[in-house]
């Protein structure tokens, strides 16, 4: 089965490219806190009071890492566990004040390393990249 020379190397490119931009976001984070337990920390205040399990699923990672990975946010204070009323054996994490002002200030370290990067660029960079946003997120699975 032949492929294009685009899809040939395209994928390896991607992955670099993606990896060194996320590196770059982690280095300007600014916060005392891994990707791990910043990813989830986001997926808990989008989401709202969820359980491990389901936070692991939606993170991707066995229910034990998520376990540490809870652990570590509840220590710091940055989420709340709370017992499930319906089901006392399942346990809920809910994000804190502080959980929201750590999310506040790392998005807006992000925010404006990224903007100070994309005011450089020419108005048809920035259509391009306007133009593929959907497709990367239908590479995550974020859109259908």
């Amino acid at each position: 089965m032949s492929t294009s020379p685009i899809v040939d190397v395209l994928p390896s490119q991607l992955r670099l490219t993606v990896m060194r931009l996320a590196r770059r976001l982690r280095q300007e984070a600014g916060a005392d806190i891994t990707l791990s337990q910043l990813s989830a920390l986001s997926t808990v205040d989008r989401r709202g009071p969820v359980s491990l399990k389901e936070l692991a699923e939606v993170e991707r990672i066995t229910p034990p890492s998520m376990t540490r990975i809870s652990t570590c946010l509840e220590e710091r204070g940055l989420v709340v566990r709370t017992v499930d009323a319906s089901d006392r054996r399942v346990a809920r994490l809910a994000i804190t004040d502080s959980g929201l002002e750590l999310l506040e200030q790392t998005r807006s370290r992000r925010d404006a390393y990224l903007a100070t990067r994309l005011h450089a660029l020419a108005p048809h960079d920035l259509a391009t990249l306007t133009e593929a946003l959907p497709i990367l997120e239908r590479l995550v699975g974020e859109l259908p």
